[in-house]
């Protein structure tokens, strides 16, 4: 696949780049959306997905270099390169989380429901994200064959892309693109729950992503490596026993406290 749109001069506009741009934009959208149900200044919302998308990025690309640093003590000046890839979603989201929090609180807003709003629209980005490392040919699987592919009813222009070098690998960027677009169709559909308590849209986001982020990410061959163990695998545990904890103690609410489509 060729990674790069068109280019202007020396300037090359990247596919991994416009992708993460539409996604965010996308993702902004439907939390506009969402906060028009409950009065929120759109001019609140835009200046924090703002800055949330800067410091998310910024976390992203630090925490895959954190993990990749030889490839870039050399050449340090290489690590503002990230249109050709190497951002962490994780570093992203605990980047972006903690941007949310911090935001919210200065304006003395509730960032719980905040990111309750806003979980749709980043499961959603991060599903149109993954096109990126297609056209990057990264994020892939171990080498399979084409009829191994075929079987698996995946898009014809898909495998195509996965013969890299002569070889057929499982496209796992695939794999996690429709597992967000299911999680998205989840969250979309639950947030209009009469009951729904704050919180709830939360944990779910993070524990339906981190259980299909531990499956998919044995099949990946270039994951971020802990001694032996794979990052996102321990990320994906520990995250998911933490929204599954918060998903515990707010179920413990009363049936009409705390819910969601109150107002603020």
């Amino acid at each position: 696949m060729n990674p790069i749109i068109f280019s202007i001069g020396s300037i090359d506009i990247r596919w991994y780049s416009v992708l993460i741009l539409v996604g965010a934009l996308i993702g902004v959208g439907i939390l506009l959306k969402e906060a028009k149900r409950f009065d929120i200044s759109s001019d609140f919302i835009i200046n924090l997905s703002f800055y949330t998308l800067v410091f998310g990025i910024i976390g992203a690309r630090l925490y895959y270099v954190l993990f990749n640093f030889e490839m870039y003590k050399d050449d340090l000046l290489s690590i503002l390169k990230i249109w050709n890839g190497g951002l962490a979603i994780h570093g992203g989201l605990i980047a972006g989380f903690i941007t949310i929090v911090l935001y919210c609180k200065r304006y003395n807003v509730r960032f719980l429901k905040i990111m309750d709003m806003a979980a749709p629209g980043i499961i959603i980005a991060q599903a149109i994200g993954r096109w990126g490392n297609f056209f990057n040919s990264e994020a892939h699987g171990a080498v399979t064959t084409l009829a191994t592919l075929k079987n698996m009813f995946i898009p014809d222009f898909v495998i195509g892309g996965m013969n890299i070098g002569g070889f057929y690998y499982h496209p796992t960027f695939y794999y996690e693109f429709l597992w967000c677009v299911a999680g998205f169709i989840l969250l979309v559909i639950l947030r209009r729950r009469k009951y729904l308590k704050v919180g709830q849209l939360t944990s779910t986001y993070f524990m339906w992503y981190s259980a299909g982020r531990f499956f998919i990410e044995s099949l990946r061959t270039d994951s971020l490596m802990l001694g032996g163990f794979k990052v996102a695998q321990l990320v994906s545990v520990l995250l998911f026993l933490i929204a599954l904890g918060a998903m515990m103690i707010i179920s413990r609410k009363g049936k009409f406290e705390d819910l969601y489509n109150e107002e603020l």
